[in-house]
């Protein structure tokens, strides 16, 4: 069995992928749905309170118009959706994104983890995305906490 040829952007960061999206089903938020929330209040007794930081973690899944065929049309929108991913990479919007493999639910294509202001921002990028707007592509968007200082993206570029 021969392993696809992947592009240099996705194929460094796929097992760091897989990393994040273990870790995120994995853990767990607040009772109002952010670490913060679960974070010790009074610092006197506890120690200092953490600091988080927050990503958007986007999961791309087959959308309703996925087809496993190879046409023009489809080598078209795969190569509009790298650039749209390289752009989002260019503009420091999206720090790291990669294809999936060898999981239990073949829906899942990949993800993309975006530095935004808002979840709205990361939606409306993501969004964007060609195969996304055809329909071979619908996003899940949820925001992701981590401890400030632990995830560092040294490729990444600053945002614009």
């Amino acid at each position: 069995m021969t392993t696809p040829t992947l592009p240099r952007f996705h194929s460094r960061h796929a097992a760091l992928a897989a990393l994040l999206c273990c870790s995120l089903f994995a853990g767990s938020a607040g009772a109002e749905g952010t670490p913060s929330a679960a974070a010790p209040k009074n610092k006197a007794k506890t120690g200092p309170q953490m600091e988080f930081e927050k990503h958007y973690l986007v999961i791309l899944r087959r959308g309703p118009s996925w087809t496993p065929e190879v046409t023009p049309a489809v080598e078209r929108i795969q190569s509009e959706h790298m650039a749209h991913l390289n752009r989002m990479a260019e503009s420091g919007k999206m720090v790291i994104a990669g294809p999936f493999g060898e999981q239990q639910d073949p829906t899942f294509r990949g993800m993309c983890l975006y530095k935004t202001g808002t979840m709205e921002e990361a939606r409306k990028l993501a969004e964007e995305d060609p195969a996304v707007k055809a329909g071979r592509l619908q996003v899940e968007i949820m925001a992701w906490y981590t401890e400030k200082g632990y995830l560092a993206f040294p490729k990444a570029k600053p945002a614009k």
